[in-house]
Parts: C-alpha cells; structure tokens; sequence
C-alpha cells in the first residue's frame, strides 16, 4: 500500500521502517527534516509538505505530539481550505486517503478532528499504542482503535503490521480515552514504585531483596524492573518516553477525569510530581527521573 507517515520521532521512524520493511511504499514528512534522511536511504521519499504527501498516498498516519499539531497538519493537507469553502468548491487530499491518528491527544480533540474531517470527505480513525521503540521497531505494538466499523475493517491488516494486539474499542473518543487511562498508570505505578524505592534505599535496605519480595507479590508490574536501573544509577538520558511527554498525558488525563466527574486528586499529584521534574530540567529525559525528585540527592551523595 502507499502510506504516509508524518512525525518521525521516537516512535514515528520505527514505525516508517516497519512499514518499509513489511514491503509498503511509504512517504515521510517531519517538520525537522533532517530526521529524513535514514528513512530516504531505507527507500521512502521524502516529501516537501504534508500535502503533497497526503496526496500520494491511500492513508496517512500521524504520530505528533499533541492535538493541536495534528489540527495544524490537516490544516496544510487542506481542510482549513475546505473549512472556508462549505459548498465543496475546492478540493481536499482529505477526500481521498484516510487519517489514522496514532498520538496520545485528548478525546474531545480527536473527536472534533474526526468530524472535520468526515465534513470534508474523509475517513479518520484514532489508533494510539501502548509499548515504546523495541515494539514500534518489531511490530509488536498494542493498538487501541476508535474507529467506525467498516473504517476499522478496511484498515485493520495496516494496523496489524505495526501491532501483534489490536483492540477495536469503539466510536473515536473512546480509544483515545483508554489511552489516557493507561498513561495515568504508567505515571503514578512510576511515582509509586520510585517512592517505595526512595524509603528502602534511605532505611539502608539492600535493593535487590526489596525487588525479590515485589516481584514474588500480587503488587508487581514490569515497569518496575524496566526502570530500576536508570533509578538506582540515576541515569535518565535516551528516553523511550520522554517526561515532557508525560506531563502532557497527565494533565490531559486529569482534565479527562474532571470532566467526567471524577476526584482528580490521586491523578493531579502525579501530575505536579512530573511537572517539578520537568521544571528541574528533565524534560527530555527518560519519565524515570521522577525519582530525583520524590528521592532527591543528598549533599553527602
């Protein structure tokens, strides 16, 4: 099939390469070209603007940052054009290759994206993932789709290249809401565990019995032995996922929660724990370096 990826970053690359290498043509777009070039060489093109590449291919995916870039690219593929032009009177890229939206944004975005979308001709369908580079590079992603039903059947074997599970969740809003869901895990298992670890190393208690009892209990979680290491050395750099990135997950979760009603609190003191780190200059860090913040350095270490 000919694809279009736009967004070539941590996940985005792996995931073009992916593609290229189950034997797609792909096209590539990034706002920083020079993340191009390893995908040129692997055999996509490269194209100048996200129209021109929306206009090559049969479906584009997107995995940017958040929903207002996404609001931005569809823009420069041509819907603002078609916004202004109600009666249909120019054409749209839109009309004629189908949007699958693979970031984490808030639901009410995807949901208005989707509907301007649909208003100019096209199909749009939310698919964000839950794993990190080793499983965007392998194609074993878990993918949540919020999709209509017979877009989620006509897209579903793309989808399966990059995912070994894929969970149909329902209309758009509700793939992106369950997203949320689980990154407010990932940031509070993270706050808890490196919160539990910070009193163990304190109390002089040696870390690897720590974990043999966790790990022997019903309160284990993996993640808790994928970030052990970078805790206890405190190395944070060359992030799977970033903590800025975090941050924008809880908050847009938080915000989520409350709209639906719910007590925010538990939530909400992640979410500061991971703006402090972000504040104190991890932004571009690992998410693991929550720990230097709930166990901070002493002036003797």
């Amino acid at each position: 099939m000919k694809i279009g990826v736009i967004g070539t970053g941590l996940m985005g690359a792996p995931m073009a390469l992916r593609l290229l290498s189950a034997g797609h043509r792909v096209w590539v777009y990034n706002r920083t070209p020079e993340r191009l070039k390893p995908l040129e060489l692997a055999g996509a093109t490269v194209c100048p603007t996200p129209l021109d590449l929306a206009q090559a291919v049969e479906a584009v995916i997107l995995m940017v940052t958040n929903g207002e870039a996404v609001r931005s690219l569809l823009n420069d593929m041509g819907l603002r054009d078609r916004e202004a032009s109600p009666q249909g009177n120019r054409s749209s890229a839109l009309s004629t290759c189908a949007i699958i939206q693979m970031g984490t944004i808030a639901p009410a975005e995807s949901q208005a994206l989707s509907q301007s979308v649909a208003e100019a001709g096209g199909t749009y369908l939310e698919a964000p993932v839950l794993g990190s580079i080793p499983e965007a590079k392998n194609g074993k992603l878990i993918i949540m789709v919020g999709a209509a039903d017979d877009a989620y059947q006509r897209w579903q074997p793309l989808l399966a290249c990059l995912g070994s599970t894929l969970y149909h969740v329902g209309p758009v809003g509700s793939a992106a809401t369950l997203k949320l869901a689980m990154n407010q895990l990932i940031g509070s298992l993270t706050a808890a565990f490196a919160q539990s670890l910070g009193l163990v190393q304190a109390a002089g208690i040696d870390a690897d019995t720590f974990m043999a009892v966790v790990r022997q209990s019903a309160l284990y979680a993996p993640t808790f032995d994928k970030k052990l290491h970078r805790m206890q050395t405190r190395q944070f750099a060359d992030p799977n996922f970033p903590t800025k990135h975090l941050l924008k997950d809880m908050s847009l979760f938080v915000a989520a929660a409350e709209a639906a009603g719910l007590r925010t609190l538990p939530a909400e003191s992640v979410r500061q724990l991971v703006d402090q780190a972000v504040e104190a200059g991890f932004a571009d860090d690992d998410y693991a370096a929550l720990f230097n913040i709930i166990s901070p350095l002493s002036d003797s270490d």
